[in-house]
């Protein structure tokens, strides 16, 4: 299993990106437009999700589905990353900017919202004051 992740570029929140998820859609699902073919395709369809970088934090990721050809608007050769309706918020991280997308080893991964060890409670807390810990390097 291998993630990927991407820069969700004018997204500020969750639920922005979950108003965005509604176009385009690919067989019901939603579809995040790129322009390369991951080369480990195989190991990113066995399991892999879409981790979601917005604002500078890794925020939340998606069950990446498939992964379809497609014809981008100028006419070249893209991807769709094919995703899960399902937006499973993640404890933020930091994270730099970068171009395109990136293979997400799991064991670098930020864990899911309430999987963390010890119960901490930090899934209960509002996303702007978890987000504002983060920046803080307090979780």
């Amino acid at each position: 299993m291998l993630n990927i992740i991407k820069l969700a570029v004018g997204c500020p929140t969750i639920e922005v990106l979950r108003e965005r998820m509604k176009h385009p859609r690919v067989n019901g699902h939603g579809a995040v437009p790129t322009r390369t073919m991951p080369k480990r395709a195989a190991e990113v369809l066995d399991g892999g999700s879409l981790y979601r970088v917005m604002d500078g934090m890794i925020l939340c990721r998606q069950p990446i589905i498939g992964l379809e050809a497609c014809r981008r608007p100028d006419g070249t050769e893209g991807t769709l990353i094919v995703v899960s309706d399902d937006i499973i918020p993640v404890q933020p991280r930091t994270m730099r900017p970068f171009q395109g997308w990136r293979y997400l080893d799991p064991k670098d991964a930020p864990p899911d919202l309430g999987q963390s060890a010890g119960g901490d409670g930090i899934a209960d807390l509002p996303p702007q004051l978890r987000r504002e810990l983060a920046e803080l390097a307090l979780i």
